[in-house]
């Protein structure tokens, strides 16, 4: 087996199982563009509508009137998806957190909603929006400060840890007491269609939520509210997996990031708030066809495969991954079903080494805001694939739901709760062996 990638040598058999990380959607692709490219299947109308959904993706949206994509805000964090997702990748922690950036605070207050979810603060509903058109003031300003903490190696290297902790001033109206706030940078979008088409039977028969084989590890499922199809169901998108669509994800994302109304969720995310002040009555300002297109596009991006795999370190890494606990909720491979309408997705084998479930990662990462079933501490743990191109794509290494680690070391770092034991095990290998561990992660 020959690759572009790998430079026409021959790939070792244990090696080559996990090379197609998407299955036969994968690019060998190791550029700028390795996030950005069309499932390399993908043929005839799908896709035309994957390049369709590509311009949806990268549409910026303006306040009307405009001849084209009007109806930005009234009140909103940025203006398109790809400002949030860089060349389709993660967004980096911002410098300045009131620029146009990839971070959004949520917010809630003690309570639940109708359907479990968290319950939306009065008069600034659950996602904070520090922007707005001319005329209108935004929710209020971000503003962070942080504190460092310093973590030891066994063999005595020191790593300072930094921790954002956010806050809201300059709000519009007084903030109600009791508020909790949590933030999110936007993650990667390529692969979601594969996560998306993972039998739920297979994410659940992962779960242990009472931790009855006793290692330490549990993992549950979030179950979250369907609103096209008013049911809960297996929530697989989001920091907390609170969406269970790749729909739901991109139409919640255009109505909270961007004010933008569309037929999946029709009301102003400013509705009846004192600072809508939204002229366009013809609701929704983004159309079925449009919304259907960045969401093929979503489900349809390629994969790039691994790199190096081949490499000594990269092979004592992947074996100290499994061996340290990583592997148990970063689970490497998965089988995805029949996706209605996308064969390219459908019956793959895969390697995106997660479970998709939620997990209790300790206090230094905990937001403090429930979330269906995902409890203050909890988060989904990210799919890992690509994860070593993110300085290509995005020019930057930062990595968590707030992008606050600013390296793969510091990320690991991070992990508590559940995964205490796999940290405290990275954290007794030698500086040979952490090298190892961070090569096969840059090699995914």
């Amino acid at each position: 087996m020959t690759t572009s990638c790998n430079t026409k040598e021959e790939i070792k058999p244990q090696s080559r199982s996990r090379l197609y990380a998407g299955g036969e959607t994968t690019i060998f692709e190791e550029s700028s563009f390795a996030f950005s490219s069309p499932a390399s299947n993908l043929t005839g109308d799908n896709l035309a509508q994957h390049l369709d959904g590509d311009a949806a993706f990268e549409q910026v949206f303006v306040t009307p009137p405009a001849p084209l994509n009007q109806g930005l805000g009234s009140i909103y964090n940025n203006s398109s998806c790809i400002a949030c997702h860089p060349k389709d990748g993660r967004a980096p922690h911002p410098t300045e957190l009131n620029d146009f950036t990839g971070l959004f605070l949520r917010g809630s207050i003690v309570g639940t909603d109708a359907h479990g979810g968290p319950l939306p603060i009065p008069g600034f509903g659950d996602q904070i929006q520090q922007n707005s058109v001319i005329g209108t003031k935004p929710e209020a300003d971000f503003a962070v400060v942080y504190t460092e903490t310093v973590v030891t190696f066994d063999d005595g290297t020191p790593v300072t840890l930094r921790k954002p902790v956010y806050y809201l001033k300059n709000t519009y109206i007084p903030l109600p007491s009791q508020v909790m706030l949590s933030p999110r940078v936007g993650p990667p979008v390529f692969g979601l269609g594969l996560l998306e088409a993972i039998p739920e039977e297979s994410i659940v028969a992962l779960a242990d939520e009472q931790d009855s084989d006793r290692d330490g590890i549990s993992g549950k499922p979030n179950y979250v509210w369907n609103h096209e199809e008013a049911t809960m169901q297996l929530g697989r998108f989001g920091w907390k997996g609170i969406n269970p669509t790749v729909l739901q994800q991109c139409a919640g994302a255009y109505n909270n990031d961007m004010g933008i109304t569309n037929p999946y969720f029709p009301v102003e995310n400013s509705f009846g708030q004192t600072n809508n002040s939204d002229p366009n009555p013809n609701d929704p300002e983004l159309d079925q066809q449009s919304l259907d297109d960045a969401t093929f596009y979503c489900r349809t991006l390629a994969v790039p495969a691994p790199r190096n795999v081949n490499n000594e370190e990269v092979l004592i890494g992947e074996k100290l991954f499994e061996t340290i606990g990583c592997a148990k909720c970063h689970v490497p491979k998965h089988e995805t079903g029949v996706f209605p309408g996308i064969p390219e997705i459908s019956n793959q084998t895969i390697y995106p080494y997660t479970d998709m479930l939620l997990h209790d990662m300790g206090f230094g990462l905990a937001d403090d805001r429930p979330s269906f079933s995902a409890n203050g501490q909890e988060w989904k743990t990210r799919p890992l694939w690509g994860i070593g191109l993110t300085e290509v794509v995005g020019g930057h290494t930062h990595f968590l739901h707030d992008g606050r680690a600013r390296n793969l070391t510091e990320a690991i770092l991070w992990h508590g709760g559940e995964a205490a034991k796999s940290t405290s095990n990275f954290k007794s290998l030698d500086a040979k062996n952490r090298a190892a561990v961070i090569a096969f992660l840059n090699s995914l």
